[in-house]
């Protein structure tokens, strides 16, 4: 027995310690290897984070944003104004359309201008804050899919010994739309 106990010291030590590292050699330590996982993947987020980080906002920036928000619904209801405009007094209408005739073009192309910088630069801060809520929806995953998770198992009914029941559950029903394309193609 004595020579049994060396052998086995000289493999895996002396200890349970010991034995745990020789496996680990051929075998991953499971808890590790997660705990790994979500510290990477926790970081990976916050410096995700922290890349999208906007500070709290405060008067000025709050009113500059409803201010921001004017434009395009006055345009639109401007627009539908002209319309109504049009068919209540098309004499007024049409001599305001003539005054508008007269602008000189490059007023047209500054006009233009001036519109896509704003809607562009606009564009550009909505990505942003939808990024930003993105990758909060990103970091709140792993929790909803633990909230959310079915167990691994198929959930098909039994159908006995019943072949007629059992071809029905895995034939698909007839598709006449898919026929006919198939026809047509």
């Amino acid at each position: 027995m004595g020579l049994m106990r060396q052998i086995l010291n000289l493999l895996f030590g002396s200890g349970q310690h010991e034995f745990r590292k020789t496996v680990e050699v051929f075998r991953e330590n499971a808890e590790a290897g997660a705990i790994r996982a979500a510290e990477g993947q926790a970081a990976s987020l916050g410096q995700f984070a922290q890349e999208f980080y906007a500070p709290e906002r405060g008067r000025f920036d709050r009113l500059m944003d409803a201010i921001n928000r004017f434009p395009r619904p006055a345009m639109a209801l401007g627009t539908l104004g002209l319309f109504c405009a049009a068919m209540i007094n098309p004499v007024w209408f049409a001599s305001r359309m003539q005054g508008i005739a007269l602008v000189p073009e490059p007023l047209w192309w500054l006009l233009g201008a001036i519109v896509s910088f704003y809607f562009g630069a606009r564009h550009q801060t909505k990505g942003q804050e939808f990024q930003t809520r993105m990758s909060q929806a990103i970091a709140r995953m792993p929790q909803t899919k633990k909230k959310n998770a079915a167990p691994d198992r198929e959930a098909n009914a039994d159908t006995g010994h019943d072949a007629d029941l059992t071809l029905e559950a895995i034939v698909p029903e007839r598709n006449p739309a898919l026929e006919d394309w198939r026809e047509y193609k």
